[in-house]
Formats: structure tokens, sequence, C-alpha cells
């Protein structure tokens, strides 16, 4: 772990307790404290990470920035860093995982541990909606995920909370992408197990349930609620859901349609680090 990374590691903003290491190992911190090692300089450069997934690995952007690891109670986590900003492949980078096999603790509690507090996701989901066509930028404010187990900090205590996705940077997205790019906000995420895609059937069931699907967003905005992190979530729409439109949905059909949107990641990027540099 870097300098800036250790010394921001011991100040979060925590719902806990929640694990945190410091000096004597794990700790479970009390509810929405902030906790300082004295012994440390708290470094304040980071403010904004991101998490993305498919579309920054086919991207140069983020080739020069630098590479870091950091060790969590539940695995290492490698990010890339550059400046006030950290960016995690929720899939990982050296062996992409798939959805169901992401280690999303250590990918969030990394982010509490470096001392991050507002968190940008990007998803690639599937539309519900023949509304919502694919090249759609959607924000979330809510979700659904009632097929596979919780992913939660809380496994040895009777602990629970309200879930939520925070968004309180999507307002300033909304009005200062605009005109390059319409962000629609308000969206309802279905949260599917994955990795295979929704039969037919399966679509037939929920889409109207919400309107988008995907297989990742609703465990981060549940960790991060956990963790006293803000969650903004975004998301681009690389298909319709296999079914609607008369449309059929594959693997190789979905990476096509994501190199379709690839220019527009790059974009999108480029401006998220503008507007929140």
């Amino acid at each position: 772990m870097g300098k800036e990374d250790a010394s921001a590691a011991e100040t979060a903003c925590q719902p806990g307790p929640f694990p945190v290491r410091n000096r004597g190992g794990w700790t479970a911190l009390n509810a929405f404290r902030v906790v300082l090692d004295p012994g440390r300089r708290v470094s304040r450069r980071m403010r904004v990470a991101f998490i993305s997934g498919t579309s920054i690995v086919n991207s140069t952007l983020f080739s020069s920035w630098e590479v870091k690891t950091v060790e969590t109670k539940y695995g290492a986590v490698t990010y890339k860093s550059r400046g006030d900003h950290a960016l995690i492949n929720r899939h990982g980078y050296a062996f992409p995982l798939p959805p169901h096999s992401i280690n999303y603790r250590a990918n969030i509690a990394a982010l509490a541990e470096l001392g991050f507090q507002d968190i940008v996701s990007l998803n690639s989901v599937g539309s519900l909606k023949p509304s919502l066509p694919p090249g759609t930028l959607v924000s979330c404010a809510d979700y659904v995920c009632l097929q596979q187990g919780p992913v939660t900090f809380f496994d040895d205590e009777l602990k629970g909370g309200a879930p939520g996705i925070a968004n309180n940077l999507i307002p300033k997205l909304v009005g200062e992408l605009a005109p390059e790019f319409t962000l629609h906000p308000g969206k309802v995420y279905v949260q599917m197990r994955g990795p295979r895609f929704e039969t037919k059937a399966e679509i037939r069931v929920v889409k109207d349930w919400g309107d988008v699907i995907g297989m990742t967003a609703a465990h981060e905005a549940d960790l991060c609620t956990e963790a006293g992190l803000r969650y903004n979530s975004l998301a681009l729409i690389d298909n319709y859901a296999n079914g609607l439109e008369g449309t059929e949905i594959d693997f190789t059909k979905f990476k096509d349609l994501v190199k379709e949107n690839q220019a527009k990641v790059n974009r999108l990027f480029v401006r998220l680090l503008e507007i929140l540099g």
C-alpha cells in the first residue's frame, strides 16, 4: 500500500460496527463515527472512487494510472489511482471473475479503507422497457434483488438496516453532463444471479419489476450503505433484455454490443473526471 493510501486508511465514516484495519489489527467501528489513528497523517487527496467492469477492461483511458493493491479483511484488492480518484474493476484485473463470484465485500471494504465516501458506479445493463433503447444512460434509485442471498458485512451479528442508493452526486451529473449526455434518473434496477443471461420466460416475469436488469449493482449498494459510503448509480444500456422487442441475447452478441458502446463509455469517463475533479 502506498503512503497516501496508508494515511487515508484509518479514516472512514461507518454505520458499524464495521471491520476496519488499524495498527492493532481489525476492529469494529461504532455507528457513524469517524475514527482517526493519531499516529498517521490523514490524506484528503482522494475524493471520488469509481467502480466499473467490462467497459474499463477494453478502455485505454486508464492505462497511465498507477496500479496499487490494498489488503482488507476479505482479501486483497487491486485498483488504479490518479490524483483524487481511484478505480476498481469489480471483476478484477488479472483474472476477471463472473458476477456471482465477485468479492464484493473486499471491493467495498477497500474503498472504505482508502478513505473514500463518494462512490460512482457504472454498470452494464439490459433494458426491460422498449422506451429505453441500447445506448441510453440511466441512474437507478432503487433495486430488486430476490434471486440470491445477501452480501453483507453483518455475518456474525443480528443487524440489518434500510437499503438504498444515496445518489448524492446524480443531480450534479444530470446537469453538467448535459447536453452531451442525457442521464435518465430514478430508474429501478433488477438484479439476477448470472453468469448466464435470463431466459425469455424469466424476462416476462420480471419485466414489470423495474426498468433495467443486471447482475452486480444491488450487492454493491447494500454494502456501501452498511459501510457508510455514498453509492451513486450510473448504468449504460448495452442491449434489450432477452426476448424484449423480438431480440435474442447471448454472450457473443453481448460483447459486440459492449464494443459498440465503448467510445461512449470512454467519453463518459472523461466528462466524469472533469466534473468530479
